[in-house]
């Protein structure tokens, strides 16, 4: 059977030129880079040649950028580290209803210890006003924290404009970039962010590393307090062969990303074209304005859930809502603050592509997509009741 893998927005295999790199910081240069003798000094330079190399592809100093454990813990770190280290200043912060779930949570778990948060609403394509944001700065606004790029549905925010009101209003402002780094350009500089989170495994690098920039002159409290690793915001013992894929991932970003995302876009817009011939579906997101690999689409009268067995089946791996809590039966908060109701937000499919994604990979889902589709309408419960 057919293994086909259309999830790449979930996470990606590590590339091959990646694996090598990291090989030998596993067994031979192993070091710790907190020590002074020659193993551990081999690993600090490993380390220091990473972290420019994705500054590079971010547009930033080398010492603006700190290496976590993931993205989740770059979030965390930015939501709750600015809250406690401004809260002389406010505790009023910003950000949007479709944010990852993991600045969701920090948000909410922030107004059970006293500080106050705006959730802004969306378009029907899931972006944000800036006019809205601005009408929502106060005198009190420590932090706005806006995605680049949603991770359900793939579309792109006007984050240099937004950015452009923070700087104007004097408070910081904070995007994931999670699923753009590596995929479209991302310039610290341009998107005027004070803070910015990246992720390794969403662009062919390896699981467990993520990075923080933060810019000049960011007050901000740790998470972890110990040794004093990385400038002493993040004390742990650094994942050097981690960091040195995570490095060599961003390189290969930085040669083949546009080509790249030219061919994602022609195989998105071909799988996009094919699955809305399907009667009663529907794409989730902004038809231009999205990221190069992603298609997100609700079809009437059936459950997603049953859409990825179907397809499953076929050898073809997709996901319905995030894969990060798809085990939960709630619809996506995303697809519910676009507009969509309960039953329509269950129906959803997100089909993502990546480097090792072909044309007749996509045909063979546009061939596999709408018998499924058929078939599981035939029995359908809610067919009649809409």
């Amino acid at each position: 059977m057919k293994r086909i893998y259309m999830d790449y927005a979930a996470t990606t295999p590590v590339d091959p030129r990646v694996l090598e790199a990291m090989k030998p910081y596993f067994s031979k240069k192993f070091g710790n880079t907190m020590s002074l003798y020659s193993i551990g000094q081999e690993a600090k330079r490993a380390l220091e040649e990473a972290r420019e190399k994705i500054a590079r592809l971010m547009n930033a100093k080398s010492g603006k950028v700190i290496f976590t454990g993931s993205a989740t813990e770059a979030n965390n770190m930015v939501l709750k580290g600015i809250a406690f280290a401004n809260r002389d200043k406010g505790k009023h912060i910003i950000t949007s209803a479709i944010e990852h779930h993991c600045v969701l949570e920090s948000a909410r778990w922030l107004e059970k210890q006293g500080f106050e948060v705006t959730y802004l609403p969306v378009d029907k394509y899931g972006i944000v006003n800036p006019a809205g944001l601005e009408k929502a700065i106060r005198d009190d606004t420590i932090l706005v924290s806006v995605m680049h790029a949603n991770n359900e549905i793939g579309t792109i925010e006007p984050i240099g404009e937004i950015g452009k009101i923070c700087r104007e209003k004097g408070v910081y402002f904070h995007s994931d970039a999670a699923q753009t780094f590596g995929k479209i350009p991302v310039d610290v500089k341009k998107m005027n962010v004070d803070l910015l989170t990246v992720s390794a495994h969403k662009m062919y690098g390896p699981k467990g590393v993520g990075a923080l920039f933060i810019g000049d002159g960011v007050k901000i409290e740790p998470l972890l307090h110990g040794g004093g690793h990385e400038f002493g915001l993040r004390s742990s013992t650094v994942n050097v062969a981690g960091i040195v894929g995570f490095a060599a991932a961003a390189e290969i970003a930085k040669k083949e990303m546009n080509p790249e995302a030219k061919r994602l876009v022609k195989l998105r817009d071909r799988l996009i074209k094919g699955v809305l011939r399907i009667e009663n579906s529907h794409l989730n997101g902004h038809p231009t304005k999205r990221l190069p690999n992603n298609a997100n689409f609700w079809f009437a009268f059936i459950e997603g859930e049953s859409v990825i067995t179907q397809l499953d089946m076929h050898g073809i791996a997709a996901s319905t809502g995030s894969a990060c809590s798809s085990e939960s039966l709630e619809p996506s908060h995303v697809l519910l603050a676009i507009g969509l109701k309960h039953e329509e937000a269950h129906g959803s499919l997100r089909l993502s592509l990546g480097r090792w994604s072909t044309k007749e990979e996509v045909e063979y889902v546009l061939k596999v997509l709408p018998k499924a589709v058929e078939r599981l309408r035939a029995i359908s419960p809610f067919k009649g009741r809409w």
